[in-house]
C-alpha cells in the first residue's frame, strides 16, 4: 500500500539523487552534457528536461502545479542548463512541500485524465501515477547515471538505504 510516508521518502530520495546527478553534470562541459550518448533522448541535458517536463505533467494532474510549457518530444524543453537546474531546484522543493502535506485520503482514489500521448480519457488508481511519478523519475536518472559515468563524472550512490542523514 502507497502511504504519505513512502512519497515523502521518495520526495527526499528524489532531491538527494538530483543533487547527486546534476553536480556531476555540472563538472561537464556544455558539449559532453548534450553529446548524443545513445539513450532514449540522446542526451544528458535532454533526459533531465524530460524528467522535469514529466514530473510537472503528473503533478499537474495530481496536485496544484502549472503543467509544463511545451510538449514532451520538443527536447530540451529546457535549453539552458542554468534555467534547468533552477527549475530542478524549485520541484524538488516544491515536491518535498507538497508529500508533506499529503493525507491517506489523497493517495486512495482514481485519477481522472486525458492522455495526449494515447488521445484518450484515462482513470488509473491515484496511488499507482503517484509511483509512477518517481518510478519514472528514477528510471531516467539512471540511464542519466550510467551516461555521466561513461562521460568519467562520479554521481553518488543510488540506492535509498544509503541516502544521506540530511535528506531523511
Amino acid at each position: 500500500m502507497i502511504t504519505p510516508g513512502y512519497l515523502q521518502r521518495m520526495a527526499r530520495y528524489n532531491r538527494w539523487q538530483n543533487i547527486s546527478i546534476y553536480g556531476a553534470a555540472d563538472g561537464l562541459s556544455d558539449a559532453e552534457r548534450r553529446a548524443d550518448r545513445g539513450s532514449f533522448f540522446q542526451s544528458i541535458h535532454a533526459t533531465l528536461s524530460h524528467i522535469l517536463w514529466a514530473d510537472q505533467l503528473w503533478m499537474s494532474r495530481l496536485s496544484d502545479w502549472a503543467p509544463p510549457d511545451g510538449p514532451s518530444r520538443k527536447v530540451p524543453l529546457y535549453d539552458d542548463w542554468d534555467d534547468l537546474k533552477s527549475r530542478r531546484n524549485e520541484a524538488d522543493r516544491t515536491f518535498i512541500n507538497w508529500a508533506e502535506t499529503l493525507t491517506q485520503a489523497d493517495v486512495d482514489g482514481d485519477l481522472e485524465w486525458y492522455s495526449g500521448t494515447l488521445q484518450r480519457g484515462m482513470t488509473s488508481p491515484r496511488a499507482i501515477c503517484l509511483m509512477q511519478v518517481f518510478n519514472h523519475q528514477t528510471h531516467h536518472r539512471g540511464q542519466v547515471h550510467a551516461m555521466l559515468t561513461a562521460a568519467g563524472a562520479s554521481p553518488e550512490d543510488t540506492d535509498i538505504p544509503f541516502m544521506p542523514d540530511e535528506y531523511l
